[in-house]
């Protein structure tokens, strides 16, 4: 598994031949000021479909964009522990979602299996799921009840603060 943890406008940078074949996680984010992508300006498509764009041959899934970095480690949690977060997931190759769900299980955090690629705009910036820690259920609820047109301020992990209220 290789983890594509470089701002979304470097993925042409990303050698495509060496990763053909491959679960690549997407932990990616679209932010604006980097530079602007038209197709996810527009919602046309998705940050993990643009960087499968660029990687054809491999098997792109979402997954660790909505944790902030400080979260990872104090928010992990042992299997079965009643305040495991659990993280969105996103991909269109079942085989590589179900490798990435047990990484994420491995370091301690249960999976939510959001849909295909096009379907990880649920849990993009500015969605009421991103970087909130929510456990399975909250985030099953929170994904269904997500709409193209249902945004959240920019930042508002601060505020809303999920299982650990």
């Amino acid at each position: 598994m290789i983890v594509a943890a470089i701002h979304l406008q470097m993925s042409p940078t990303i050698p495509t031949t060496p990763l053909a074949g491959k679960v690549v996680l997407n932990p990616q984010n679209y932010f604006p000021h980097f530079g602007p992508v038209p197709e996810l300006d527009s919602g046309e498509l998705t940050t993990a479909e643009v960087l499968a764009r660029h990687l054809p041959g491999s098997k792109v899934v979402k997954a660790l964009n909505s944790i902030l970095v400080g979260d990872v480690v104090p928010d992990a949690r042992p299997t079965g522990a009643k305040d495991r977060r659990a993280l969105p997931m996103a991909g269109d190759d079942a085989d590589a979602k179900a490798a990435v769900a047990t990484f994420l299980d491995q370091i301690g955090y249960d999976s939510v299996d959001a849909g295909g690629l096009a379907d990880g705009w649920r849990f993009e910036r500015r969605r009421a799921v991103y970087c909130i820690p929510l456990d399975g259920i909250m985030l099953e609820e929170r994904l269904a009840a997500t709409t193209r047109d249902s945004f959240v301020p920019d930042g508002n992990w601060r505020f809303d603060h999920g299982i650990r209220a």
